[in-house]
């Protein structure tokens, strides 16, 4: 458990937070000399969390759905209709990945120029374009091609939000929210499959079929509400571009002076190639990366394959496989609420990230070896509500362990980077070839999970001998000679 200085400790800092010079002052003052009593801050911190955290969670869904609706459509038709035989469909889940990772860092860049708003609400409008392009190609290589563009215009957008998400926190408050952030989007898995399989039921609509007015429709609702996201979606805390029925300028003033005082980073450092580079020498910034590709290769690969393997793996209908992805689903938003509160009132990441973890190992034999259909289905709440709850759990435990603007933009590049690939190894584990069982890909699941245990352990360990070392005063942590930073960081076990 951290001490209670290293609440000074930032997480993406504020230095480029709308990237205006108006509130240098006020980050300066401290959040008491704004006299606000407390009802007053309690209403402030419930008003930021209705605008910002459920505008973009709600953003998020339409991103994991449209991502992730091939499952629906690869049994609503599509497989047939594009002959998707051999690997084609998971090369089609893969090459979205591939645009995902390599437009990233650019695409963060972009965000932090024009700010939030502008951007993420363009790219979502885009993207839902894309998407409803993707209901009227003729073969799987134009599906594939479109998969590109849709890995090009989506990677700004989860780190972006991230990003956004801590410019208006502080340290231990933005675990819960990047849960609720999450959790709103496992919630759209869960009535995804739900969604698609009335939307199949326009078969024959146009003469098209059930699965391209999937991507149609959800592509429709995509654009609508990323056009409505431009009024919604708030800037910086600092920004001085107005946001639309929302906070005042010395109420967002506060909020700089609080994230000012929770943090011992803030303060703007320029840029140094060799400083940045730095960061690839500590092994824990790998481990932290890891971390992620272990969670997100379960992840996408329940994403990806649970409809399949609920339809060909476990006897059920189409329309029940459509249909019994949402209760795992919403069983997974209870388990990463919950594990986020945990995490932040007891300011402890690795214990939930292994608690998660086991949730995984108890659920994937039973999903995957047991002869009960119903009793595997049993195995799927809990793989799925680990393997989700593990996201922002990793996000928050990376977060909470580094120290330095320049080596916290090293750390969130490979950090985001790894979970992409973790996404194209999550579109490879269940192969055509491995059906009914799907067993190299359950003991992939399995491999992933376990490496994730040993290296929490593992930090966990390096930490408490580190924490203790500082509390000798044999010197500072993520502190390099030439850095000047707020005194008495630990790191959070």
């Amino acid at each position: 458990m951290a001490s209670s200085s290293a609440e000074k400790v930032g997480l993406d800092t504020v230095e480029n937070a709308g990237h205006s010079n108006s509130s240098a002052a006020s980050v300066h003052r401290s959040p008491d000399d704004f006299a606000f009593p407390a009802d007053k801050q309690k209403q402030i911190i419930r008003r930021v969390d209705r605008r910002l955290v459920l505008t973009v969670g709600i953003l998020y869904c339409v991103s994991l759905m449209d991502r992730t609706n091939l499952g629906a459509a690869q049994i609503a038709g599509m497989a047939g209709d594009l002959n998707l035989i051999d690997n084609r469909y998971s090369i089609i889940s893969l090459v979205f990945f591939i645009s995902y990772i390599l437009f990233q860092p650019p695409s963060t860049i972009v965000c932090r120029k024009v700010g939030p708003r502008p951007f993420i609400a363009l790219i979502t409008v885009l993207w839902g374009g894309c998407m409803i392009g993707m209901g009227f190609v003729k073969t799987w290589e134009q599906m594939a091609g479109m998969r590109v563009i849709l890995g090009v215009l989506e990677a700004g957008f989860f780190p972006s939000c991230v990003y956004l998400l801590s410019t208006w926190y502080t340290r231990y408050e933005v675990g819960k929210r990047n849960s609720v952030f999450y959790l709103i989007g496992s919630m759209s898995s869960a009535f995804a499959g739900i969604l698609a399989y009335g939307i199949m039921q326009m078969a024959g609509l146009a003469n098209l079929n059930g699965w391209r007015w999937i991507f149609i429709i959800e592509g429709i609702i995509t654009v609508l509400l990323g056009i409505g996201g431009y009024w919604l979606l708030v800037d910086f805390p600092d920004s001085k571009r107005d946001n639309w029925s929302f906070l005042g300028s010395e109420e967002k003033e506060w909020v700089c002076a609080r994230v000012h005082a929770d943090r011992g980073d803030v303060k703007i450092q320029p840029f140094s190639l060799v400083k940045y580079m730095r960061a690839a020498t500590d092994y824990k910034i790998w481990l932290y990366a890891m971390i992620f590709f272990n969670t997100t290769t379960v992840t996408y690969a329940l994403a990806y394959f649970l409809p399949t393997i609920l339809r060909g793996s476990l006897g059920f209908t189409v329309g029940e496989a459509q249909c019994l992805v949402a209760p795992p689903y919403a069983f997974a938003a209870i388990v990463t609420y919950a594990t986020g509160w945990f995490g932040d009132k007891y300011r402890l990441r690795g214990p939930v990230i292994i608690f998660n973890c086991i949730l995984c190992l108890i659920g994937i034999p039973i999903m995957g070896f047991v002869a009960n259909a119903k009793v595997r289905y049993f195995g799927v709440f809990l793989v799925t509500a680990g393997a989700n709850a593990n996201v922002p759990a990793a996000l928050s435990y990376q977060a909470n362990n580094i120290r330095g603007q320049w080596k916290r933009a090293f750390c969130s590049a490979s950090f985001v980077m790894f979970g992409g690939i973790g996404g194209i190894a999550g579109s490879l584990v269940f192969r055509n070839q491995d059906a009914p069982a799907y067993k190299p890909g359950l003991y992939a699941c399995i491999a992933t999970t376990l490496l994730t245990i040993l290296m929490v352990l593992g930090l966990s360990v390096v930490f408490t001998i580190k924490n203790k070392s500082a509390e000798r005063g044999e010197g500072e942590l993520e502190c390099d000679d030439d850095d000047v930073y707020e005194p008495g960081f630990r790191y959070t076990l």
